[in-house]
């Protein structure tokens, strides 16, 4: 959807898309920008054991999804896996154990990333006083559908 003054939008409302127009020299090159604007009230919980705001999660850019995911203190999520889906935890804050596969649990920690190659087996316990907060960064995107619970 283009802008209708081709200027960067001032709405920040959810949902939005900013566009922007650029001069160089004689010629005047329009770049559309895509930006997405969550919504903190649009952030539930998961059936995994943490609370989900899906940031990016579109079906036109299907190679990438983008969550924040927050897991409360002495929580830990449920053992599960994403089938045809590698996910990357980049930890934002608090602290906590990342399990993989059948690797021992890997301590975590603001600035980590934690590689998940799909169908592999993963759960991340907070075993910090604070909420345990990372980006879920999914290619291609999440899809509930390869979703799968291995601990029941």
């Amino acid at each position: 959807m283009p802008c209708s003054r081709g200027y960067l939008n001032d709405s920040l409302k959810a949902g939005t898309r900013a566009c922007i127009k650029r001069q160089f020299s004689q010629s005047l090159l329009i770049v559309e920008m895509r930006i997405h604007y969550h919504d903190e009230k649009q952030e539930y919980y998961f059936k995994e054991g943490c609370y989900i705001l899906e940031m990016w999660n579109d079906p036109d850019d299907a190679d990438v999804s983008i969550a924040r995911a927050r897991v409360e203190p002495g929580k830990e999520t449920c053992r599960h896996r994403l089938m045809g889906i590698a996910e990357r935890h980049l930890i934002l804050s608090g602290r906590g154990e990342a399990r993989v596969g059948n690797n021992p649990p890997v301590l975590v920690a603001p600035g980590s990333v934690v590689v998940i190659p799909p169908g592999v087996d993963q759960s991340i316990h907070n075993t910090g006083s604070e909420d345990l907060v990372f980006l879920a960064i999914c290619t291609p995107r999440f899809q509930p559908s390869a979703y799968s619970d291995t601990e029941s």
